[in-house]
């Protein structure tokens, strides 16, 4: 009664495999480049500081939630930083945003 005599000859009941791959098409592609595009340069970017956070030392110059120094102690979740000449603050190890080259603080 709803489908008209056109559309009820057009489908055989097998479908086209084919058009059916087509139709989710664009959201495959979207979806391959929100991965190129977001999702893999954020992966690099947290193992490349796990990696920098892991490689710390005693010495480092770091940037540690705006503040830079450099580091007198550190353990495994804290480390010490010296911010001023006598002046060391504890912050937790994941507060360290960047690794300084040696030699900025002076």
């Amino acid at each position: 009664m709803f489908i008209t005599d056109a559309f009820a000859g057009a489908f055989d009941g097998a479908g086209a495999p084919i058009a059916e791959l087509t139709s989710f098409l664009p959201i495959i592609v979207m979806f391959a480049l929100l991965y190129f595009l977001m999702i893999r340069p954020q992966i690099k970017r947290q193992k490349e500081v796990a990696t920098m956070l892991t490689s710390l030392k005693k010495g480092d110059e770091v940037v540690a939630g705006g503040v830079l120094g450099r580091i007198q102690a550190l353990d495994e979740i804290y480390l010490d930083l010296e911010i001023a000449k006598g002046t060391v603050v504890k912050v937790q190890r994941q507060a360290v945003t960047a690794l300084l080259p040696n030699g900025t603080l002076k």
